[in-house]
Parts: C-alpha cells; structure tokens; sequence
C-alpha cells in the first residue's frame, strides 16, 4: 500500500479532503453513488507507479463536509470542484487525465465539456447520462420513482427498488472476503452517504443534460466504458449510446457497475492500458 499524502481544499460551499499517490502524469479519480476517496485505494496504489493519482471525497461526502445544510447538488458545481482540485495539484497546468465511475462519470464529463483544455483523457464508467438515450422519459421516471420512495420510506425500500430497476448482473456474484481493509471502511462510509445520495443527487444527477455540442468537439478525448457484467443493463446504455454517437468501441472494464470495488487488480490494469 502506498501511504497517500492527505490535504483539504476549500472550495465554494464546501470543503474537500483529497489523497495523492505517485509520481507522473495526473490521474484524477472520482467516485459515483455515494462513494469517497477510499473505494480507490487499491487501484490508486497499482496506478502510482506510473500516475500522480488523486483520489477525494466529493463535496457532501464523508469527510467532505458542506458549509451549511444539505441541498440539492448540481453536476456543474461539482465539476467547478474537481477542476479546482486539479489546479491545486497541476498548477503547471500539464494535461491531466481522469477516470470517473456512475456519477461520478456524470462529473467527469461535465469537466471534459468546460475545460478540455486541461485534459488529456477522459474515461467514463458507466456514466448515467440517461437525458442521451431515445427512452430518456422513461429513465427519468425511474429514477424520480426511487428518489420518491426514499423521501417516502427510506434508504433500504429506495435501495432496493434501485437494485431491481438497474437488474441483475451476468456471471457469478463477486467474491467481498478479500476486500482490503481501507475498501471495507469506504463501503462503511458510503452506506452513511446513502441518504445524501438519494435524497440530494441522484435525482439531478440522473436529470442531467451534458452540452453535447462541447461534448462534439472533445470527443477524440472521451472513453465510454462500461462493466462486462452490466451488458444491456439499464446502467450500462449511456455509455454504449456515447460509444455509438462517436464511433468509437466501448471500453469494457472487468466486473459490473462498481467493478473499481469488486475488481481492482483488474480494473487498474484495463484503466492503465486505457491511459496508455
């Protein structure tokens, strides 16, 4: 395990903690569906090798604590967050590269679409651009079905009606024994995030309509991506809509939609062939 160094970031509204591993290039990583710096930690040491690799808790999150009550998020603030993160660890302004996963996905392109300029690649895991597909009325539906059922009845009915929704995986259910201690205690964190999660981002996150003209012109540096395990999968379509619109193949990483979880001695080898 490669000890990261730890540093807090004010941003407008919050404050972020971050961890940095490595040397080389910048990999920013940012996690989806109530997920913090720790879901990475296995992937961040296999990568810090090669990368400057950047790991955080989104604003809201653990121990990224908002200045005052919660409120819904917005995907554009938070992609203002981590291109002020990058600024804090690239002040030399070289090109970094970013990997996001879910919602996270979401943010990584929305960062992508403002600031290309600061970035060499973009891979994005199964984002949940469902605005992108020809039944988006119905994903939006959805998705405002689980976010009612949890203002309604909670976190585990919402979770649930979330899971069913999304489907079943193909191949066998992943092995969580061998989780990693650090991994173990992100899990333990998100569960807590769950709440904010439903209540204050799925909702406009799943709503969200990225700028497909800037999309169109920086497309050369986006990689869709999606999980083996997620084929045809409700969570798995926008990325396959992406890698239609452009051309280009789907990048398919091992493991289903928290495969960075369930896979990472894999998922680090794909994402580094990736950003090779």
């Amino acid at each position: 395990m490669t000890e990261p160094a730890i540093g807090t970031l004010k941003v407008p509204g919050a404050t972020l903690r971050y961890e940095v591993r490595g040397t080389g290039p910048v990999l920013l990583l940012i996690a989806g569906g109530g997920g913090d710096a720790g879901i990475f930690e296995p992937v961040a040491d296999a990568l810090a090798d090669r990368f400057t690799v950047v790991t955080y808790d989104p604003r809201g999150h653990s121990r990224s604590p908002l200045d005052g009550p919660d409120v819904d998020q917005r995907v554009e603030v938070q992609a203002d967050d981590a291109y002020r993160l990058l600024v804090r660890v690239a002040p030399d302004g070289a090109p970094a590269y970013v990997f996001g996963t879910s919602s996270g996905a979401i943010v990584a392109v929305e960062l992508l679409t403002r600031h290309p300029e600061r970035l060499a690649r973009v891979v994005a895991h199964e984002p949940v651009l469902v605005s992108l597909l020809p039944d988006a009325a119905e994903q939006h539906a959805f998705f405002e079905s689980v976010v009612a059922t949890f203002h309604r009845s909670g976190v585990s009915a919402a979770m649930a009606e979330l899971g069913a929704g999304c489907g079943e995986e193909r191949g066998e259910a992943p092995d969580l024994s061998r989780l990693s201690p650090g991994v173990r205690s992100a899990l333990q964190r998100a569960q807590g995030n769950s709440g904010f999660f439903l209540g204050r981002i799925l909702g406009p996150f799943s709503g969200h309509v990225p700028s497909l003209a800037q999309l169109d012109l920086n497309a050369g540096k986006l990689v869709p991506a999606a999980g083996w395990a997620s084929y045809g999968l409700r969570l798995y379509r926008p990325a396959a809509c992406l890698a239609g619109r452009y051309g280009v193949e789907l990048a398919e990483f091992p493991g289903g939609h928290v495969g960075v979880v369930t896979h990472p001695g894999q998922f680090a080898l794909k994402l580094g062939e990736l950003l090779s």
